[in-house]
């Protein structure tokens, strides 16, 4: 039997976070419980609206965010918040996959349009490694707001 996997990121700003990753990934935040969004509706704002009718203290209304994929096929996404550091390299990390099927000056040209919205929308290049067939076919490192290592393959 398989089992349904969740991806947990601790963040210091998990809503903030969150949007990156969902600008990245093409995700969404979901709605509250037992709220049914009208189309076009801010998720988000509805999350405000949720918290405050349930009497959530504003300093604890960014402990935690999700995501999920729309299509309903890639892991659930959450963040929550945490008072350290990150201080290690992550042992564990996402590889976002924005060139697959692509090979050589096609694929590391298509590797570099995604690096630069990336990095428009706060992420960090780290360091790009050139193709090495068979093993490798080139890939850039990079770091989400908060440090968290990613690569774009």
């Amino acid at each position: 039997m398989s089992r349904e996997v969740q991806i947990t990121f601790d963040a210091h700003d998990p809503r903030t976070l969150s949007t990156f990753w969902r600008d990245v990934l093409g995700y969404v935040h979901p709605a509250p419980p037992g709220v049914d969004l009208p189309e076009g509706t801010d998720p988000l704002a509805a999350w405000d609206d949720f918290l405050e009718q349930a009497g959530v203290p504003q300093e604890e209304r960014n402990s935690a965010s999700a995501l999920e994929d729309p299509q309903g096929e890639g892991p659930r996404l959450f963040f929550q918040r945490v008072p350290e550091d990150k201080v290690a390299k992550n042992r564990v990390h996402l590889d976002v996959r924005s060139a697959p099927g692509l090979q050589g000056a096609e694929r590391m040209e298509a590797l570099e349009k995604e690096c630069s919205r990336l990095v428009a929308l706060g992420a960090q290049r780290t360091r790009r490694y050139e193709p090495e067939p068979p093993m490798s076919f080139g890939f850039i490192v990079m770091a989400d707001p908060e440090g968290n290592e990613f690569c774009l393959d």
